[in-house]
């Protein structure tokens, strides 16, 4: 029998850089959260350089944070030193794309289906909302506000695993591909794709966990080619 989980408290899983972000959290930690957050949700596009000055400006923090902060996001591989040492976000290859969609579909599909085990009406409930809000960003064309909103589909599914592991490699993954997701977002398509949030919505409420972990695999694929034909096309 496997047990009920409860959705997961570890605030690093969790978008902490809005006005709920705990007043006790140090500010080196709440620069890195922010600057974390540029990247993850492509205000940094790839090729962007990226300085102590910068960060300093943009968030108003003081030297020591932001420094910590690219060397945390550089550790992490959000960001690489190029060959004249210069910090910038990195432009994502064909090749990486690649081992980043054997990543994603290899964990992400497994923390869903333990998501879904003791997940409750209320919480599917509230995926639909965020998906609502994802749909609207798409329509409006409004990239920030659609990686923002697809973000927290997911982690708010993904919190109900508690496969702490598996969520913090995950977590690892994201900071890598979401630069590049700006160009699903603006790729203009005629053709209506199935809307994956909407399947594992469904497979949730029918309790279905190896359809919520297909659906999570199949929504992966479906970003990553988008991004892959972007990629080729800017070649």
């Amino acid at each position: 029998m496997v047990k009920a989980r409860k959705p997961c408290d570890d605030a690093k899983f969790q978008l902490q850089t809005g006005p709920d972000m705990p007043p006790s959290i140090p500010d080196h930690e709440v620069t890195y959260r922010k600057a974390r957050d540029l990247i993850l949700f492509g205000e940094l596009e790839p090729g962007t350089a990226v300085t102590i000055n910068g960060i300093v400006e943009r968030l108003g923090s003081g030297i020591t944070p932001a420094r910590e902060a690219i060397r945390r996001l550089t550790a992490e591989g959000a960001l690489r030193t190029s060959d004249n040492r210069r910090v910038m976000v990195p432009e994502l290859t064909i090749e990486q794309l690649q081992e980043l969609t054997y990543a994603r579909t290899g964990i992400e599909p497994q923390i869903a289906r333990l998501a879904a085990v003791g997940i409750e009406p209320a919480d599917i409930d509230v995926l639909e909302q965020i998906d609502e809000r994802v749909n609207a960003a798409l329509s409006a064309g409004d990239i920030r506000a659609y990686l923002w909103h697809n973000h927290d589909f997911h982690w708010t599914l993904y919190a109900h695993s508690e496969a702490e592991i598996l969520m913090a490699t995950a977590a690892s993954h994201w900071l890598r591909v979401g630069p590049s997701l700006r160009i699903m977002v603006k790729q203009d398509r005629s053709t209506p794709l199935p809307d994956m949030h909407a399947v594992t919505i469904e497979a949730l409420r029918d309790g279905d966990y190896e359809a919520v972990g297909e659906a999570i695999h199949n929504d992966i694929l479906q970003g990553h080619s988008h991004i892959a034909e972007g990629l080729d096309d800017a070649d």
